[in-house]
Parts: structure tokens; C-alpha cells; sequence
């Protein structure tokens, strides 16, 4: 008897190594996990590799405690890079994150020809799910759409069931754009569904609330997190269990830049759901994901990411989602495509 979705991890991971990695014969690729990685996963995408005439290398690690920055301690990184200098492709499936390490700092870097795919904590079902099942061509339709929307955004507005209420300006270059999934050019990439929008981080203020998942240190959180921010910086924190823990996590890396908001992504996978993981929990259809910590442009000790769910948006005054559900006409339409109302 074959076992649990094992057709359709199949199917996935011919997806994932045919056509957004567009692996040619003879490209090697790198596929990275740790010891807290479904090998199931592993297997089927370097089994794919391997039909479509490239040369995978299959690299095991041992879990750090910790992800990013906060994992460097732990990773033998000097034999890290030097596999993935010489790689053409790297698809990352580790659990405890090597994005934004110095590992990866330094391997894009010196390598100026990889694709690197972050699929962090991927397991079988996920990627079913979120890869497998995904109709890109309607998906795209609708990100190009809600791009086109945010891209002539001054002012934004999001609030939550939870509480949250947080306003914040565009960038000067009110940059705007989406993850396709795609990993057929150099460079890093993002599974599809998660969209971007250049947040000035300095006018961001109001109550956040995080309601789904904080990842690290977390995962599923019980009570909401309460946040009080000003300026992008985070001021106080609300009661709770969760909300205590989280803070004392932040403040245990005694680095003020843990406390600053970096980014904010909304998230429009279809077949995403909220189960933990960080990759699939930020593309949950109508949630948006907060990060906090470090990024490239003000290094921090580490990086963590809250997701507030069943979120209403509004665009310069003009409402586009109503409690997780698009209520813009042209999204509206777009969505049902996808199965999403």
C-alpha cells in the first residue's frame, strides 16, 4: 500500500524541481533539512532532482536552538558555504532556519548564481497543499491585481477581530509585489502566496495583536499578544501568558533591535491553513505576518514572525478585506477563481 499522500508529494515535488526551480541536467541542487525535517519531503524532491538530470546533495544537520543569527553558534559554516558556493540550486526544508544566518548571508553572497527556495519546516501535507495544489496562473491573476492596488497606496489601515488597529505610510518608492514560488532566477524566493508592501516602519503605529502563531519562539499561541507600538518600535506589551513569554524572549538578546518592527507581509495562499509552521502560517488566505528583529538593512540578533489573522484592510481610506474575506469587487472575483471568497 503506498503511504499518505504519496502520489501527490510526488506530484509536488515534480512542481516544485520542474517548474519553479526549472532545474536544467547537470545543475546541482542543494536540499538542506535537520533532524526536526519530514525525510519524506527530502526524498521526493532529490528523487525529482535526480529524474530531471540534475545532481541533488542532500545535506542532514543537527537542529540548532535557535534560528537565523541566533543559530550561527551551531552550524558548520564553513562547510555550509563551500557546498553551496558550488551549487546552482538550494531548496532549504531545514526546520530551525538557516535564512537569515550568516550562513545564507554569506552563501548569497558568494554565489551570485544561486536560487535559493525558502520552504523552512516543509512537511508532506503542506506541500501538497501549498505547491501541489495551487492553480498559479489564477493565483497570479489575483496578486498582480492587489499589486496594482498597493502600489498607488500612500496610507494603509488593518485591523483584526483580536483588537488590532495599526496605521502606516508607503515608502517613498512604494514598493509592492508578491512570491510566486519561483525560483528560476538568482537570488532568494519565497513560497507563493506572500505578498509585500514597503512600510515605512517609522510611521507604524497603533495596537498589534498577534493571534495566530509567533514563530520563533512559540509556534501556536493560546492568548492574543497584545502590542503597543510607536514609530515601528515596540513600546509595551498586553497581559497574558503568551504575551509574557514573548517579551521575556525578545529582551532575553539584551539588543534594542529586537523591540523594532523590520516588515509586513499579507498572506493569499489558497491552500495555506494555520498550523505552526512559519512558512505556510504567513500565507494563510487573509492574515497579514509582522516580522520583528533582524533584516538585511538593520542587522539583530535574530528574527521572529507574528501572524494576526481574519484581517480587514483598508488602502488610502478605501476598504479591500473584510474580516479575511475580499470585499474589493475585482479581488472578489479573482478570489472565487481560487476557491476563496
Amino acid at each position: 500500500m503506498p503511504e499518505w499522500y504519496e502520489f501527490e508529494l510526488g506530484k509536488a515535488a515534480d512542481i516544485l524541481v520542474n517548474e519553479l526551480f526549472k532545474l536544467k541536467e547537470g545543475e546541482t541542487m542543494v536540499i538542506t533539512a535537520d533532524t526536526e525535517s519530514d525525510a519524506r519531503v527530502v526524498n521526493a524532491t532529490a528523487r525529482a532532482a535526480f529524474a530531471a538530470g540534475g545532481k541533488p546533495m542532500v545535506i542532514w544537520l543537527a537542529s540548532p536552538l535557535g534560528v537565523g543569527k541566533a543559530a550561527d553558534p551551531m552550524f558548520p559554516t564553513e562547510s555550509l558555504v563551500g557546498a553551496l558556493n558550488g551549487a546552482d540550486a538550494w531548496v532549504e526544508f531545514n526546520n530551525q532556519w538557516i535564512f537569515y544566518s550568516n550562513v545564507f548571508d554569506r552563501a548569497m553572497k558568494e554565489n551570485p548564481k544561486l536560487r535559493y527556495n525558502c520552504l523552512v519546516g516543509m512537511n508532506t501535507d503542506m506541500m501538497v497543499r501549498t505547491i501541489g495544489r495551487v492553480d498559479y496562473p489564477a493565483l497570479k491573476e489575483f496578486l498582480d491585481k492587489l499589486t496594482e492596488l498597493a502600489k498607488d497606496t500612500d496610507e494603509f489601515r488593518i485591523t483584526s477581530p483580536a483588537g488590532m488597529d495599526v496605521t502606516f505610510k508607503a515608502t517613498e518608492e512604494k514598493r509592492a509585489g508578491y512570491a510566486m514560488g519561483y525560483a528560476d532566477t538568482p537570488g532568494s524566493h519565497m513560497m507563493s502566496g506572500q505578498v509585500y508592501w514597503g512600510m515605512d516602519v517609522t510611521t507604524l503605529n497603533g495596537k498589534l495583536v498577534f493571534d495566530g502563531s509567533v514563530n520563533p519562539p512559540l509556534g501556536l499561541i493560546k492568548d492574543p499578544i497584545e502590542m503597543t507600538i510607536e514609530n515601528g518600535d515596540i513600546m509595551a506589551f498586553g497581559p497574558g501568558n503568551d504575551a509574557v513569554k514573548y517579551e521575556a524572549w525578545l529582551r532575553s538578546f539584551d539588543d534594542p533591535n529586537m523591540l523594532k518592527i523590520a516588515h509586513l507581509c499579507p498572506g493569499f495562499n489558497p491552500g495555506a491553513k494555520l498550523t505552526g509552521d512559519v512558512v505556510e502560517d504567513e500565507r494563510v488566505w487573509g492574515s497579514v505576518e509582522f516580522g520583528i528583529g533582524n533584516m538585511a538593512w538593520r542587522p539583530a540578533a535574530s528574527h521572529s514572525d507574528g501572524i494576526c489573522m481574519n484581517v480587514s484592510i483598508w488602502l488610502d481610506g478605501k476598504q479591500i478585506l473584510d474580516k479575511g474575506k475580499c470585499v474589493h469587487p475585482e479581488l472578489a472575483k479573482l478570489a472565487k477563481n481560487l476557491g476563496k471568497e
